[in-house]
């Protein structure tokens, strides 16, 4: 059963490495690495087995389905579990505060909630009956975003910030990314609860980690574990060392180890990508925006639209109007043209 968690836990985190870098790296010198080992490989894995794998890729990120819902869900599961289970029921023996062990569970609580909301919730589909409307949100700075453009796929003019997600086919409005793991795009009408959701369930694993860590150096104390002395391999008595420390923990409590170390990992992930979206919100920005703008450059190709006097026309975020109204924009969508038609 230990040798089944631990398993779950570590192909859930490969998992994740895969799906950080395949969505979140825009590096073409690591798409040239890897497209140069798999030209490796192609060599060596019989044709059968690639098209299996191919097909199996195409599936898992180019097309919409609930596999990574599931995958988040039972990850979140296996963590809670994991704490519930044992370090919780030692925090509570060595007298932990009940409400300091009881934070994750609130945390957990609101992440669900906002993570439904994310997964449920309409992007800001572009369709014919708001296609008119949408139009006059935003302005068009005819580099990014030209005047009078069309979708092909969905043969609507596109507003202005607007963009087609290949994997749910249509139009988004205020178009951020394409989230696997809530299976929905991330668009003008649920930024709001995807950062709420991102921003507590940073929050829970870092709060299992700090909990974690702290059970276990307790432990070291109580036990006096530090100034206990061991015998190396020469015969020879040595003091007790970090190292030791650490082989000796996980010797004891492999799980609530590997929970830990788990857990800290994917609290630098997350407190990073927080950090991405929280600029972007803060500035007006969109990370679609973000790639094809500010982030273009490290391509080498930065994306320019050509007047007529034959002189580049750089992007710049024009829809910025500081850090609060950018703020309110994002948490208080106003749609000022609905009201009009009202009236």
């Amino acid at each position: 059963m230990d040798f089944l968690v631990l398993f779950l836990f570590y192909l859930a985190f490969l998992l994740i490495c895969v799906v950080v870098i395949c969505i979140f790296t825009k590096s073409q010198r690591l798409k040239a690495m890897v497209l140069g080992g798999a030209q490796v490989c192609s060599r060596v894995i019989p044709q059968c087995l690639q098209r299996a794998v191919q097909t199996f890729l195409h599936q898992l990120f180019h097309t919409r389905h609930p596999t990574f819902i599931v995958l988040h869900l039972l990850l979140q599961g296996l963590v809670y579990a994991e704490y519930t289970c044992e370090v919780f029921g030692y925090c509570r023996e060595l007298e932990f505060s009940l409400p300091y062990l009881l934070l994750p569970y609130v945390l957990l609580s609101v992440n669900l909630v906002f993570f439904t909301l994310t997964c449920a919730a309409n992007p800001g589909t572009v369709t014919k009956a708001n296609e008119s409307l949408l139009l006059q949100v935003y302005k068009f700075d005819d580099v990014m975003f030209p005047k009078n453009s069309r979708c092909p796929t969905c043969d609507l003019r596109k507003p202005a910030r607007s963009k087609h997600c290949r994997l749910c086919d249509r139009c988004v409005h205020r178009f951020d990314h394409h989230c696997v793991w809530v299976n929905n795009c991330i668009g003008a009408w649920n930024t709001r609860y995807f950062l709420i959701y991102l921003l507590t369930l940073t929050a829970s694993a870092a709060t299992i980690a700090t909990v974690t860590a702290a059970f276990l150096l307790r432990l070291v104390t109580v036990s006096d574990l530090y100034q206990e002395t061991y015998l190396d391999d020469l015969g020879h008595f040595q003091a007790v060392d970090t190292v030791f420390l650490i082989q000796h923990l996980f010797l004891a409590f492999p799980r609530i180890v590997f929970l830990l170390g788990f857990v800290i990992v994917l609290s630098m992930l997350l407190t990073g990508y927080l950090c991405f979206a929280l600029y972007l919100a803060s500035t007006n920005q969109t990370t679609n925006e973000w790639y094809k703008g500010d982030w273009a450059w490290c391509q080498r190709w930065p994306l320019v639209a050509w007047s007529p006097s034959a002189e580049p026309q750089i992007h710049q975020n024009i829809h910025s109007n500081g850090f609060r109204s950018n703020l309110r924009e994002i948490f208080l969508p106003a749609t000022p043209s609905y009201k009009k038609k009202k009236k």
